[in-house]
C-alpha cells in the first residue's frame, strides 16, 4: 500500500533506480536533454533577435540608397544647383551611417564591423546557436548557424564593405593589364602584342615604259629568310627565292592590249602583281588625306609604287629583298632597283610594370595566352599562388615572385619568364625553340577575366556631385551596383531568419516529444494505481477491526478470574 501511495502522490512509477534501473537511466538523460534544448531555444531566441536587428537595418539602408540614386538623377538636370543637392546626400550619406551603427543588439553589430580580413571565412563569421543534439555514439554537441558578415557588414573597419572600395580589387594584376578606368569600377585594358613584317620598297614611276620584241625587264625576290640577329641558332633558312620577268607578253596579258606599254603607275603596280603572284611579295598604290590632318577625304599619291610583303605561311621568318635587277631592252630610269635584305621586327616579348596584388579566397584569375598563331587558356587562384610562393596569404609582393608565379601558371618550355629588375618582369619566347619572327612572332595575354568583377574601387561617403560633376553617371552606377549588394545581404538574412523561426518550432516540438518520451517510461496510470490502493485501505481497516476484536477478547477472559 505505501508502494501505490507513492505512484499516486508523485505520478511516478518509477522514480528511483531501484525500481527500474534501465528506464530510470533513460528517463534522467532525457529530462537533462530537454533542459538544454529548451536552454538552446532561448540562446536561439537570442539570435533569431540579432537577426532581426540586422535585417531591418539593412531594409532601412535600401531604402535610402535609392531615396541618394534619385538625387543623382536630379543631379543630370541642367540648371540644377549641385551644392545644395550634395547637401542632400550628405544627410542621407549620414543616415546611412546612423542606422548602421545603431543596428547593435546584445552588443554585436553585423552592419558595422571589426573584422581583420572580411573575405576571409575563419574571421568574419558570427554564429547563432541553433540547438542541441545527442549523437549515436552517446557524445553531444550544441549546434550553431554560422553566417558570414561580409553579406551584410556595410563598413568594415579594415575596409571591404558593402559601401567601401573593396580591397580584393586586383588591379593591373601585377601588370598584366592597363588601367583606364575613371576611379569608380575597376576597368582595365588588355596587354596583347606581335611582330611586323618589313617595310614596303617603293619607287617611282617617272614616264611610260613600252616592252618591244625581246625586251624585258628581270629581277630576283627573296622573302622569309631567318634574322640571324633574333637570337636563333644556325642553321638559318634562306627564304625563298623567285625570278621575275616582266615582259611585253606580261603587260599585254594584264592590261588586255597588244603594244606591251605601260601608260600610267596603276598600270605599272597592276602588272607587278601579276608577275609578283605565289613570290611572297606583291604590289600597290597609295593613298593620303587631303588637306592632312583630317580623316575623311583621301586622294591618290600619283606615281609612287610600293612592293610589300605578303609573307609564306611556310615559313617562320619575314623579310624579303630584291636583287639581281635587269634592265633588257627597256629605259627605266628611276624604276625597280636592288634593295637589301629587310627583316620585320620580332616581337614575341613583353615586359609587365609590376605592383604588388594579393588574391584573395574564392578569386579566380582566367585568361589566354597568345603565342604565334596559337593560344592556350590559363587560369590562377589563391592557392595557386601560395603553391608557387611557399605561401599562406596570397600576396604576390615583388617582380621575382611575380616571374615565379607566371612561370608556374604558364608552364611552358618555350616561354621564358625572369625579373628583368625590381620593377618589370619579362615574357617571351625562347628563340631557340621559337624561330618565328617579323609578322609571325606575337606572344600577349588577353581575354583577362576576373570572377568577382566589376568591383566598387570607391567609398560609399566620397560621392561629392559638387567637386566631380562630371562623374555623375559613374555615382549612379556605382550606387546601383552598391544597392545591388546591400538588397543581396537583405534577402540573405531574411533566409537566416527563415530557418531560426523553423528551427525554434522544431526545438518546442522536440521538448513536446520528449515529455512524452519521457511520461511513457516512468509515469504512473493514476487510473490503474487508484483501484488496487482502495482494496488495500479496505483490507487494511479490516485487519485493524480484526487486531481490535482480539484484543478485546482477553480482557473479557481475565474479567472471571477477577
Amino acid at each position: 500500500m505505501q508502494e501505490t501511495q507513492i505512484q499516486i502522490s508523485s505520478g511516478l512509477r518509477i522514480s528511483k533506480a531501484s525500481d527500474n534501473a534501465a528506464y530510470w537511466s533513460i528517463a534522467t538523460t532525457m529530462r537533462s536533454d530537454r533542459r538544454a534544448v529548451a536552454a538552446a531555444n532561448d540562446a536561439l531566441a537570442v539570435g533569431a533577435a540579432k537577426v532581426d536587428t540586422a535585417y531591418s537595418a539593412m531594409t532601412s539602408v535600401v531604402d535610402v540608397l535609392a531615396e541618394f540614386k534619385a538625387k543623382l538623377v536630379a543631379a543630370k538636370e541642367k540648371g540644377i544647383d549641385l551644392n545644395k543637392v550634395q547637401d542632400q546626400l550628405d544627410q542621407l550619406k549620414a543616415q546611412v551611417v546612423s542606422i548602421s551603427q545603431s543596428a547593435s543588439f546584445n552588443g554585436q553589430n553585423w552592419l558595422n564591423t571589426n573584422v581583420d580580413d572580411i573575405y576571409d571565412p575563419d574571421l568574419n563569421k558570427a554564429s547563432v546557436v541553433s540547438g542541441f543534439t545527442r549523437n549515436a555514439d552517446g557524445t553531444v554537441s550544441v549546434n550553431s548557424i554560422d553566417y558570414p558578415m561580409v553579406e551584410s557588414s556595410l563598413f568594415n573597419s579594415t575596409g571591404g564593405g558593402m559601401l567601401q572600395a573593396d580591397p580584393r580589387d586586383l588591379k593591373t594584376i601585377g601588370g598584366l593589364r592597363f588601367d583606364f578606368g575613371n576611379g569608380l569600377m575597376s576597368s582595365y585594358s588588355l596587354r596583347n602584342t606581335g611582330g611586323w613584317g618589313p617595310t614596303d620598297f617603293t619607287f617611282d614611276f617617272s614616264s611610260p615604259i613600252t616592252f618591244g620584241a625581246g625586251g624585258s625587264i628581270s629581277f630576283d625576290v627573296t622573302v622569309d629568310a631567318d634574322n640571324p640577329a633574333d637570337g636563333i641558332s644556325p642553321p638559318y633558312d634562306p627564304g625563298k627565292t623567285t625570278s621575275i620577268v616582266i615582259d611585253a607578253a606580261k603587260v599585254n596579258s594584264t592590261l588586255g592590249r597588244t603594244d606591251g606599254t605601260i601608260n600610267t603607275y596603276k598600270e605599272y603596280a597592276a602588272v607587278l602583281r601579276s608577275a609578283l603572284v605565289g613570290s611572297g611579295l606583291t604590289a600597290t598604290t597609295y593613298t593620303q588625306f587631303d588637306p592632312p590632318g583630317q580623316t575623311r577625304t583621301w586622294v591618290d599619291v600619283p606615281d609612287v609604287i610600293g612592293i610589300v610583303h605578303n609573307g609564306l605561311a611556310t615559313k617562320d621568318g619575314s623579310s624579303m629583298a630584291i636583287s639581281n635587277v635587269s634592265f633588257n631592252g627597256v629605259t627605266a630610269a628611276n624604276q625597280i632597283a636592288d634593295k637589301a635584305v629587310e627583316y620585320g621586327t620580332r616581337n614575341s616579348a613583353m615586359t609587365l610594370d609590376f605592383e604588388p596584388f594579393t588574391v584573395y579566397d574564392d578569386v579566380v584569375i582566367s585568361m589566354r595566352l597568345r603565342v604565334d598563331g596559337g593560344y592556350s587558356n590559363l587560369s590562377f587562384d589563391k592557392d595557386l599562388v601560395d603553391t608557387a610562393l611557399g605561401k599562406d596569404n596570397g600576396k604576390v609582393e615583388t617582380s621575382d615572385e611575380m616571374a615565379t608565379l607566371l612561370a608556374a601558371v604558364i608552364n611552358r618550355p618555350d616561354i621564358i619568364v625572369s625579373a628583368t629588375d625590381p620593377g618589370t618582369v619579362s615574357l617571351k619566347t625562347a628563340p631557340l625553340v621559337d624561330r618565328k619572327s617579323g609578322e609571325k612572332s606575337m606572344i600577349g595575354i588577353d581575354g583577362i577575366n576576373v570572377n568577382i568583377e566589376p568591383l566598387p574601387t570607391m567609398n560609399f561617403m566620397d560621392v561629392d556631385v559638387a567637386q566631380n560633376p562630371a562623374l555623375i553617371d559613374g555615382y549612379i552606377q556605382y550606387v546601383e551596383t552598391a544597392m545591388g549588394r546591400v538588397v543581396s545581404g537583405a534577402a540573405a538574412l531574411g533566409s537566416l531568419q527563415s530557418r531560426l523561426d523553423m528551427q525554434s518550432n522544431f526545438a518546442k516540438t522536440m521538448m513536446d516529444t520528449i515529455d512524452k518520451g519521457v511520461g511513457r517510461l516512468v509515469d504512473a496510470d493514476m487510473e490503474e494505481a487508484s483501484v488496487p490502493q482502495s482494496a488495500l485501505q479496505a483490507q487494511q481497516q479490516l485487519a485493524l477491526q480484526g487486531l481490535q476484536i482480539a484484543n478485546q477478547s482477553p480482557s473479557l477472559i481475565l474479567s472471571l478470574f477477577q
